[in-house]
Order: structure tokens, then sequence, then C-alpha cells
């Protein structure tokens, strides 16, 4: 009997399909020996000061960061699944040093402290740099900044050509061989690459050092103010703390009065198989650095330490009714048009298949970065809506809140960005009329260059949609 011949792919739909056939519809980051076994469950009641709700980025350096502060203090960390399960080990690894999700919306929105606020975001990424050598973890951490290319002809104006710095077609195609990019912008300071699931084991394990506990599968249900404390009640015994720190992203906690200022948008990212020595060198990539297009719709890729291309971003998906559910982490729609996007940007890469295939929710908020608050009459602090940026601010955020807590009058806490509170989502069906708008008009600036009137609207009330 003939064997069966394989027909190659024709269209680049086919081509698509055919790369992603055999993908893995996991994360790369956690789909690692390396990661740890499952800590048990909280058993039974427990009294401590300070418990913290959530084992993501945030979480685990409020952890860490109050066990540095008050070495003596009972310290409890909680985690409805497994540490870094979420967010923190979906995304690219890409920890910024922005606070403000770019100088653009920072400047504009904080003009008076945006050089403070610059500041302390560099100082925030020194910080982290130095407590990954302090505690010995082992991430992939490399600062080799960012490129930021236009691969459209109305993007380059936004790379400032008459700057220094500005790189033409011909000098970042030297850097990295893509027909597509028409300029770029080394940003050298700015960003570091880690993998962001070791980095959260390694908070994890440095806090326990510290006498941090951490129990994972340990969901709470309810939270209430307890006479001088904080009465939290988990599905494996009721916690009374002095004080409370909720991280827990885009989730929903009993705490209300965050609902309305985030909505969860699934983010998509693809892993290439590991390259050889070869198609590395075709495409003159220095690893240290990622990259990031200019577009509202924009893709972020770099390389991961094992030589494979990481390649996400650009179709971020709202569903109706603020919605979070299992079935949406895999949207075939989304992942093969990552595909075709791909093989548009490395041609020379033709016939590499992709290994790998996630999403993740992001905590999105009208004014692009994180916001900050407290409840219980000062006993309990919160931090969301990241969008995106929460690698390397959840850092940040953790000493906001333990000031906060603490009732310090800091540098960080005076912040008018601390002190602000995003404007809300509106209800439904608003919401997703809004969004789906926006979406499109956002795209089609991408198309022309030119925002239309609706997003000049959103601009002038400070409402956003990011990508």
């Amino acid at each position: 009997m003939p064997r069966s011949v394989r027909t190659a792919p024709t269209t680049r739909a086919d081509q698509a399909r055919d790369a992603l056939s055999g993908s893995l519809l996991r994360p790369l980051w956690l789909d690692s020996p390396s990661r740890p076994a499952p800590r048990d469950p909280l058993a039974g009641d427990s009294s401590v000061d300070l418990l913290v709700v959530g084992g993501g980025f945030t979480g685990l350096w409020t952890a860490l960061r109050a066990a540095e502060r008050d070495p003596a203090a009972r310290i409890l960390l909680i985690e409805g699944d497994r540490i870094a399960e979420h967010a923190t080990g979906r995304n690219g690894g890409f920890c910024e040093a922005s606070l403000t999700h770019g100088e653009a919306n920072g400047r504009s929105r904080w003009p008076e402290e945006y050089d403070t606020l610059t500041a302390l975001g560099n100082q925030n990424l020194d910080d982290i740099e130095a407590t990954l050598a302090r505690y010995d973890i082992d991430c992939g951490f490399v600062r080799g900044g960012v490129y930021a290319v236009a691969t459209r002809p109305h993007e380059v104006t936004a790379l400032e050509p008459e700057t220094p710095g500005f790189l033409d077609a011909e000098a970042i195609r030297d850097r990295v061989a893509s027909p597509t990019f028409l300029a770029g912008r080394h940003e050298p300071d700015g960003c570091a690459l880690v993998d962001p699931a070791r980095l959260a084991w390694g908070l994890a394990a440095a806090a326990e050092r510290l006498g941090v506990r951490i129990a994972e599968h340990t969901r709470l249900n309810d939270l209430r103010r307890d006479g001088r404390g904080v009465r939290a009640v988990t599905t494996s015994g009721t916690v009374t703390a002095a004080r409370v720190v909720l991280a827990t992203n885009v989730f929903r906690t009993p705490l209300r009065r965050t609902r309305w200022s985030v909505v969860p948008v699934y983010d998509y990212v693809l892993a290439t198989e590991p390259l050889t020595a070869e198609q590395l060198a075709a495409i003159r990539w220095d690893p240290r650095v990622g990259i990031s297009d200019s577009g509202n719709q924009f893709h972020y890729y770099r390389i991961t330490p094992d030589r494979r291309i990481l390649w996400g971003g650009y179709d971020a998906i709202y569903h109706y009714g603020r919605a979070i559910e299992d079935r949406h982490y895999d949207r075939r729609e989304t992942f093969e048009l990552l595909a075709e996007h791909f093989a548009e940007t490395f041609p020379q890469l033709a016939g590499v298949r992709f290994t790998h295939r996630w999403s993740g929710v992001i905590d999105t908020s009208t004014q692009f970065c994180a916001f900050y608050g407290t409840a219980h009459r000062g006993r309990t602090a919160y931090a969301t809506g990241f969008t995106g940026l929460g690698v390397g601010a959840s850092r940040f955020a953790a000493d906001v809140m333990l000031d906060l807590l603490g009732g310090s009058d800091t540098e960080r806490t005076r912040l008018e960005m601390v002190r602000s509170k995003p404007l809300p989502f509106p209800p439904e069906p608003l919401a997703w009329i809004g969004i789906q708008l926006t979406r499109r008009s956002l795209a089609r600036e991408d198309r022309t260059g030119r925002r239309n009137l609706w997003l000049r609207a959103l601009d002038r009330v400070g409402l956003g949609f990011d990508s």
C-alpha cells in the first residue's frame, strides 16, 4: 500500500495552521521540570500580622518586602490556585522600569511628577536586580533593554528621527533581520528580560526562608473588619489578620470597590521550537534585547534562554460580561493570526514550528497602570489595574501597599499617581460596546495613522483600552 504524501501548505493561513499543529496549550514558562511541587492548603484557623491574598508577583513581592522590613512579623500568603499559575506565569517576561506604561501615558496623566516616577521606576528595577543577587534567584535576568520598531510609515515619526539613538531601516535591520522594520530605537536601560515563572518561584522560596508561610489551593471567600483587625474566611479555614493585602490581579475578591475599575482582557502568546545556530544567525538578533512594535495593537517578542522566540500580543480580547472562563484560553483564530504575523516578520524562519500556545488575563484599567487604595479603615490595602506592566511594577506596588498599611508618609504615598483613581468602566452592555468600538478605532489608527473622533473623545476624558 503506498505511503500517504503530506501536502505542503500553500496559503499563509495554511502555513500558520501547519506551524501550530501539535502545539501544547500550556505556558512555556510553567512547562518546566523546575516547577515546585504544590504547597499544602491552609490547615485550620490562623492568626497573623499580615495576610497576603494572591500568589503572583504582587503578592510575592509584598510578602518578601514585609519580611525584610519586619523579620519578626507573622506573614501568611494564600493562593487560590498555584504560585505563578495565572498572569505571573503567562506573560512575556519583559520587566520594565516604567511605572506609568510608558512616557506618553505618564506625562499626559501626571506631568508634574513624571520625572519623579521615572527615577522611582529606575530605582525599582535596580532593586529587583539587587534582590535576585541577594537571594541567588536564577531566572535568566538580563538587562539588554528593548528595541522599539516601526512597521508602518506613519509610525517612524514617533521614534524621533532627529534625536540621538534613532535607527533607520538599514540600521535596525542590521541588528534584527526583518523586512518589516522601517525604523527603530534601542532603549537600553528601561527593561530587563526574565523567566517570569522562575522569578516567582525564586521569590516564594526566598520569602519562605525569611519565615513567610505559603498556602496554595486556598481561596478567599469573605473578608470583613473584625475588631482591630480583619477576618478572612477561606476554603480551608479562617484567618484573623492585623493587616491584609489584596494582590489578586483581575480576579474578584469580596472587596467591591475595585470591581468597576478593571476589566479582564485576554492576551495570547506563542513560543517556537528551539532555533538552531544557523537560524539564529539568519536573524542576527541579540537575545538580551526584547522587541516591541509601535502600533496600538502591538506585538512583543524576545528570545528565551533556550533559544526559542516568544511571540505575543496584538489581539487582546475582551469577553462580554467581564467573563473569565477556561474556554477563553484557547482561541484558534488569534493563535493563527499571530502565526501569520510571525511568518511576515521573519520569512527566513519558514518551517519553524510552535511548540506552545497560551494566554493569560490582564487586569486592564483606564489609566493603563496600577492604582492603589485601602479599605477596612486602613487595615486592608490593594493594588490592581497593571494593564500588562506588572512584572516590574509589582515590586513598587508592594512597597506602596506596605507604606499605606503602616500609615507612613513616604515619597511613594505622596504621589498623585498613588492617590488618584482611574475612571471606572461602565456596566454592560455599554462596556462591551465601548471596548469593541475602541478596538476597531485603534485598528483603524494603526492602518491610517489618524485618531478618529471616538479616540479623541476618550483622550479628553482620560479613558483608555490597551492592547
